[in-house]
């Protein structure tokens, strides 16, 4: 299988996420970048979306499920979505990079990053 990459750069939601008591009661913007392994010949071929990874479908089942979720901890999140990723996409390999924005004075975001499956 060819490895071609589809991405989403830069998705910004809204989501209850963090430890502390004050961070339970609002909503805080998370940055996601995706990288997600898919063979783009057959889509390149068709023109057809049907045979290709729907990169707004993923966009939108990771804009629900943060927005409806509240984690304390990114790392938790970012597992989460990535399951979902692999699992709901069939995607064989993903690379999530969860961006929690302002969460560190001085710093425009802090995070992980994470890389399951294979290549």
């Amino acid at each position: 299988m060819p490895l071609d990459i589809v991405f989403i750069e830069d998705l910004r939601i809204d989501t209850i996420i963090g430890i502390y008591d004050w961070e339970r009661k609002i909503k805080q913007t998370i940055s996601l970048d995706i990288e997600m392994a898919a063979d783009n010949t057959k889509p390149a071929a068709s023109e057809n979306i049907d045979d290709a990874l729907n990169y707004k479908a993923v966009a939108k089942r990771m804009i629900t499920f943060t927005e409806d979720s509240q984690f304390q901890l990114v790392e938790t999140l970012a597992e989460r979505l990535i399951e979902i990723i692999m699992t709901d996409f069939n995607v064989p390999w993903c690379r999530l990079k969860l961006s929690k924005l302002g969460a560190v004075t001085g710093s425009r975001s802090v995070g992980v990053i994470i890389e399951r499956g294979q290549r």
